[in-house]
């Protein structure tokens, strides 16, 4: 049942009809079956993600919220890890904005193995948001996500590189994490926002095509300079956009 609502909500192997996915999981939520005792966590982050996206159901990010919650069972190991990074995430989006709050969960999720909420620690730690700034805990988290492959650590933990001065790290660094063009392959083996992973690698892809231009930890070249702003720009031209303004204003 759990895994017919998950086909049905997102059309795997079927024609896609979330009203039913929406129903299978309510089942699960509402059953008094010993079966579906284990299934109740990832059930109701279904839920919450249905309410969240208004599909399936009418949107309600209160309710979305409500059920998050209970998926992720005050940070207990055994329900929705996802559910507790998602609730990190939702935190530090400006419609529910508490940082303090994003960073508890994120916290729990990554205690308990989440790769996305790793990565986010680690730029929570180094810019102090809902914490206080500790750069020792910002590269140790960042370190461990970027080496088990969280692109959004990556591109972080190059940008630290560069604006640190430490040229020939930022540059190979950046260059491994351009290698992967697949957004989408990368963010479901690393179980991490496609959103995330292609900012990421658009930062990857601009520090890396800084220091071909000016010739910063690597031989200069103009022309795989051009390549990578160009990457940049097409993976996030808000982030590519945003530091070539930076770099203009000499700040990069």
């Amino acid at each position: 049942m759990y895994q017919l609502g998950v086909m049905y909500y997102d059309g795997l192997g079927t024609k896609k009809d979330p009203e039913r996915g929406v129903e299978y999981m309510n089942k699960i939520r509402n059953s008094d079956s010993p079966e579906a005792k284990h299934l109740k966590f990832a059930a109701a982050y279904n839920l919450g993600r249905a309410y969240y996206e208004g599909c399936g159901i009418k949107h309600s990010t209160e309710e979305a919220e409500r059920l998050w919650l209970t998926a992720a069972d005050n940070g207990n190991p055994k329900a929705s890890i996802k559910a507790q990074s998602t609730l990190g995430m939702l935190y530090s989006m400006p419609i529910l904005k508490d940082l303090d709050k994003a960073f508890f969960w994120h916290s729990e999720a990554c205690d308990n193995g989440s790769l996305e909420s790793q990565g986010v620690l680690g730029i929570m730690y180094l810019y102090g948001q809902g914490t206080y700034q500790n750069n020792k805990a910002a590269l140790e988290c960042l370190r461990k996500a970027a080496e088990l492959g969280n692109m959004y650590a990556q591109g972080h933990l190059v940008e630290y590189y560069y604006t640190r001065k430490f040229y020939s790290k930022a540059a190979a660094l950046a260059k491994r994490a351009t290698e992967n063009d697949d957004i989408n392959m990368l963010a479901k083996i690393t179980d991490c926002h496609p959103t995330y992973v292609a900012q990421g690698a658009a930062i990857a892809a601009f520090y890396l095509a800084r220091c071909l231009q000016l010739g910063r930890g690597v031989k200069k070249n103009q022309r795989a300079a051009e390549k990578y702003y160009s990457k940049a720009c097409h993976l996030d031209p808000a982030v590519s956009s945003h530091l070539e303004v930076a770099a203009n204003l000499g700040r990069i």
